[in-house]
């Protein structure tokens, strides 16, 4: 399982579609959903002020997650989106299925 970062998205602004193209690359997963939240969160800690790329929601299922405890499969989730979190992205909530 690889965590090489591609680029988050257009420029600087992070994408849910380039966080799922990412997932995809790195886990594999045989269910993923990265739904952008950030429209729910304006005027919160962490918007942009323009309705998107701050706040995501990731749903994902993946066999490298299998026997390890909660915390870990979140801890590669989280690792593997490391460069998304450095160009904007300020929260990511996690839901492995």
């Amino acid at each position: 399982m690889s965590t090489t970062a591609t680029p988050p998205g257009t420029g600087n602004t992070v994408t849910a579609e380039a966080m799922d193209a990412h997932l995809r690359a790195v886990f594999a997963p045989t269910q993923l959903e990265v739904l952008d939240e950030s429209w729910q969160h304006e005027g919160h800690a962490g918007a942009n002020g323009t309705g998107f790329g701050t706040h995501f929601r990731v749903r994902i299922a993946a066999p490298g997650f299998d026997g390890l405890r909660r915390v870990a499969q979140h801890r590669l989730v989280y690792d593997a989106l490391r460069t998304f979190i450095d160009h904007g992205a300020h929260a990511i909530a996690i839901d492995i299925l």
